[in-house]
């Protein structure tokens, strides 16, 4: 963001970063506490997705 930009511009760029770093996702996984193993089980099955 820079000095001139209009508040417009400011809030779209805002919003994109907000989006592309998954903010909302990453409070919302830590909203509540999952178990390690639980954890295990989900990133294991986010492998698989990725594999396919």
């Amino acid at each position: 963001m820079k000095k001139g930009d209009s508040k417009e511009k400011m809030f779209r760029d805002f919003t994109r970063d907000f989006i592309n770093e998954d903010i909302v996702g990453e409070v919302r996984s830590r909203l509540f506490y999952k178990k390690p193993s639980l954890e295990r089980k989900e990133k294991e099955k986010e492998r698989g997705k990725r594999k396919r």
